[in-house]
């Protein structure tokens, strides 16, 4: 089991100060990662740190925008400074924008490529650095399930998500031979704050997500843990480029039948 171990690393996950980045991160600490949590407001992220100090975590916060490349090299330098190295990155900072296509603004529209698409780049260039230097790291860039499907209202996350999946797979095939793999994860429909209104018996979303879903329920953030940890250890070590949809098996299925 010492595959899975993270005993003496490092990881810094941007946006992790709640929900399914909280979950993510905490899996990493329990399996016994020092964290680095990144966001772009002071105070969501000073609450985090003191709720993963008080579960006994080491944790660091650090405030700036990830869109920002400047911003983000001088913060990545001084957690080098402070840390000593940067083992794990997961690139989870995203927003979203519920907007019909002929409706969106393309300030918006850009605004959502540049966080959930562009952001990512950068950290990752930005952390690799040092990984390729060393010949070791692990990046795990966060996607969805509007990687590989469409929908209405999501025409810029789709697009950035999508977008993600494909540069995932081209910094792995870059980095490979440095010994630093890039994966991502694709995370289903999950039990949050952000989706209890919705999440209520007799709601029609809620019943169409538990119909469509294989699995018959929607997904615990702590389901999201051992993914993380499979793929910031050691066990993942020839696993390179790939996203592992954590999802229920909704992208395994076209759904029920309509006389199911």
């Amino acid at each position: 089991m010492n595959l899975f171990s993270l005993e003496g690393k490092t990881a810094l996950v941007t946006g992790g100060i709640h929900g399914l980045g909280m979950a993510m991160a905490e899996g990493l600490a329990k399996a016994g990662a020092e964290l680095i949590i990144t966001n772009n407001v002071k105070e969501p992220l000073d609450e985090a740190i003191e709720y993963y100090k008080k579960a006994g975590y080491a944790a660091t916060g650090y405030v700036f925008d990830v869109t920002d490349e400047k911003q983000a090299e001088k913060q990545v330098a001084a957690m080098e400074a402070a840390h000593g190295k940067i083992d794990i990155l997961v690139n989870n900072a995203g927003i979203i924008m519920r907007v019909l296509a002929l409706d969106m603004e393309v300030a918006d529209y850009r605004k959502v490529i540049d966080v959930d698409l562009v952001g990512p780049f950068i950290m990752s260039k930005l952390v690799a650095k040092a990984m390729v230097k060393r010949k070791s790291g692990k990046i795990i860039n966060i996607c969805s399930m509007m990687s590989e499907l469409g929908r209405d209202n999501v025409s810029a996350y789709a697009s950035a998500k999508g977008g993600l999946k494909m540069l995932t797979k081209s910094l792995a095939t870059e980095w490979a031979k440095y010994n630093v793999q890039v994966n991502a994860i694709g995370p289903g429909y999950f039990a949050t704050s952000q989706t209890a209104p919705i999440r209520v018996d007799g709601h029609p979303f809620n019943e169409f997500i538990i119909s469509r879903t294989p699995a018959g329920r929607w997904g615990d953030p702590e389901d999201l843990a051992g993914t993380a940890v499979f793929l910031a250890s050691d066990a993942s070590n020839f696993i390179n480029g790939q996203v592992i949809y954590v999802d229920g098996g909704i992208l395994a299925t076209l759904g029920k039948a309509a006389n199911e």
